[in-house]
């Protein structure tokens, strides 16, 4: 079954007045899915080009993907302020607010894993079942050398932090990136309340983490002190995971679980 055709982009306005851009796919009446993507990437690549569209609709589902703030089609703004977990969370709750949806299931990879966390805990009446994909303990994010990075950008110099390195490649390898917005986001972010035991949602989670990422035993650690199920993404790294049909069974299985 080929995957649906892409529709324009719809941009709704979050309280500060970025635009978030956002893609709707399937029937508006059937239960509907929410899906947030990864760091650097976008609601189409993520989530379309991958199979995710195409399997969520034929489920049955009503998909709304959104394009996080300093990603895809949607404002890119160069100041870390901007990037607070309060305003993704705010970005999705702007989203089932324009879209009239009281109730939908999440499902995240990586950041918008991350933001899945803390909305489904923000929004326990607004968010059902929850697949988190690609999320540790902790905060990732405290390796990253934002001043290599911006030096990089700005003036070209050499970035000799490994994991720095790797994010900016991979994040420069995607056309219409604008890496100085997504450095922004990294500093945003940093700091406050990371996902731990103590903070869990109440949500039923599936979380899925690639048996090739090492972020692995951080995940299923993560997982276990929440009580939550764990899925292990065979053959898969971090970057390559959401490509994966058996992660996208195991989600639709737990998803599937609401209605038994």
């Amino acid at each position: 079954m080929p995957s649906p055709e892409i529709p324009p982009a719809r941009s709704v306005i979050a309280p500060d007045g970025t635009k978030i851009a956002t893609y709707e796919f399937g029937d508006a009446d059937a239960p509907t899915v929410l899906a947030v993507h990864g760091f650097a990437s976008s609601a189409l690549l993520n989530w379309h080009a991958t199979g995710w569209i195409r399997d969520l609709t034929r489920a049955g589902y009503h998909v709304i993907a959104i394009d996080q703030r300093g990603h895809g089609a949607s404002d890119k703004p160069h100041h870390a302020s901007s990037y607070s977990m309060d305003a993704l969370v705010g970005d999705v709750l702007t989203v089932l607010d324009t879209f009239m949806l009281d109730e939908v299931e999440y499902v995240g990879y990586s950041l918008g894993a991350r933001v899945g966390w803390a909305a489904a805990r923000e929004l326990p009446d607004r968010i059902g079942r929850v697949v988190l994909g690609g999320i540790p303990d902790g905060d990732p994010l405290t390796r990253f050398r934002i001043d290599e990075a911006r030096a990089h950008i700005a003036h070209g110099h050499e970035v000799t932090d490994r994991l720095t390195g790797t994010y900016l490649q991979m994040a420069s390898g995607i056309e219409g990136n604008d890496l100085a917005a997504l450095v922004s986001l990294v500093e945003g972010m940093r700091g406050g309340p990371q996902p731990g035991p103590e903070n869990a949602p109440t949500q039923p989670v599936l979380f899925a983490t690639g048996s090739e990422d090492p972020i692995i035993d951080a995940s299923r650690a993560l997982a276990a002190a929440a009580g939550e199920e764990f899925f292990e993404i065979p053959g898969r790294n971090h970057f390559n995971a959401p490509t994966s049909r058996a992660f996208r069974d195991a989600a639709l299985a737990f998803l599937a679980k609401k209605s038994l």
